[in-house]
């Protein structure tokens, strides 16, 4: 598997992904090595985790430039292992799929979304971007999708079709401690919620300009996460939210993540870009109250209309925070959220149909390790 970061407890949604169903694919009989960023892996992991093998390879530290030296050096590696299946995950990443294809790879491609949307990318990379999607969804031998928005698209734009595998999410297990929570002097239940890398497209500058307009004397907005490179968006970030006396947490995992959003009164994902939004399915598993901007991939989530506020709209999205921070949602309705996410979203089914697409491309049935 290649595209990635790392993981586990590596920011991202593909990272988040690919860590919740590797171990599931080594439990169904898939040996799996994940080629990871030099830079990202935490180093304390070592070489194996739940049965899943990790090979380190070099990247340069450049926003334009790690995804595709690093899936080239993976190219490469993977030519002289001579794997059964090279999994490349996201559409940057398969630009690199005519190389393996020339090398004699059997090549599945994952398209997590039109990354070339987001706002952070120039026109060059914008263009690398298109380009990795038209070779990575025309030539790879299988292609796995995470929304039917994204099925359609490369449908219209590619005249293929593909194999729709959501994101899925892990019911939580809910800490009693709240320590992380006496950290940043928070409040159990009087707190709006966001978790994303510091990205534009993850609009945090609205989120914070709604909050300020909410006028919730007794409630925090709280952002947790951090840039992977820092920018000017980042920046003014940081400069805003001081500003409006938000808390910033920086990157949280583990417990402290868990607590966070554990004891959260509501989370928020006001995005403009998003896949099939893994952090909002988190939430969810909290049993928490959501709300989300109205774009096709919060949309295919399948909330009631309550949930969703027009992107970009800081007046209405002020309003509904007000309307929910006075709204407080039972036990009964909160186990009612939770059952029904795990239920529409299973990692178990989601590696069984991984799995299964796998076989397809091989043309065997379910005997042998794939690896």
């Amino acid at each position: 598997m290649l595209g990635l970061r790392g993981f586990p407890d590596v920011q991202g949604g593909v990272e988040t992904h690919a860590e919740h169903l590797c171990p599931l694919l080594v439990d169904l009989g898939c040996d799996i090595t994940v080629l990871t960023r030099s830079v990202y892996q935490p180093t304390e992991i070592g070489s194996e985790w739940k049965g899943v093998k990790f090979v380190s390879l070099w990247n340069p530290k450049s926003k334009g430039l790690e995804a595709i030296v690093h899936t080239f050096l993976g190219v490469l590696y993977a030519a002289v292992k001579r794997p059964d299946i090279l999994h490349i995950q996201a559409i940057g990443p398969a630009l690199m799929t005519p190389l393996a294809k020339l090398l004699g790879l059997r090549v599945v491609v994952t398209h997590h979304g039109p990354d070339y949307d987001r706002q952070k990318w120039g026109l060059l990379a914008r263009f690398a971007l298109r380009l990795g999607e038209r070779w990575g969804m025309r030539l790879s031998n299988g292609r796995i999708v995470i929304s039917k928005v994204i099925a359609d698209l490369i449908r219209t734009k590619h005249g293929v079709e593909s194999t729709l595998i959501p994101n899925g999410v892990v019911m939580p297990h809910f800490p009693s401690s709240i320590e992380a929570l006496h950290k940043f002097d928070l409040t159990p239940g009087h707190y709006v919620l966001l978790v994303s890398r510091l990205v534009p497209e993850k609009r945090h500058l609205d989120l914070i300009a709604a909050f300020k307009q909410a006028n919730l004397p007794d409630w925090k907005l709280v952002l947790v996460g951090g840039a992977d490179h820092p920018d000017a968006y980042q920046r003014e970030v940081i400069e805003k939210a001081a500003e409006a006396g938000v808390v910033m947490t920086g990157i949280q995992r583990g417990l402290a993540l868990q607590e966070l959003f554990a004891h959260a009164g509501l989370f928020v994902l006001p995005s403009s870009h998003e896949g099939l939004p893994i952090v909002l399915l988190e939430a969810l598993s909290f049993g928490l109250p959501v709300l989300a901007s109205d774009i096709p991939a919060n949309l295919e989530v399948g909330l009631a209309p309550k949930h969703y506020f027009p992107l970009g709209n800081i007046e209405l999205l002020a309003e509904r925070i007000r309307e929910w921070s006075t709204d407080d949602l039972t036990t009964a309705e909160r186990e009612s959220i939770r059952m029904w996410v795990t239920g529409r979203y299973n990692w178990q089914d989601i590696a069984e149909k991984t799995y299964t697409l796998y076989l397809s491309c091989l043309n065997k049935t379910r005997s042998g390790a794939i690896k």
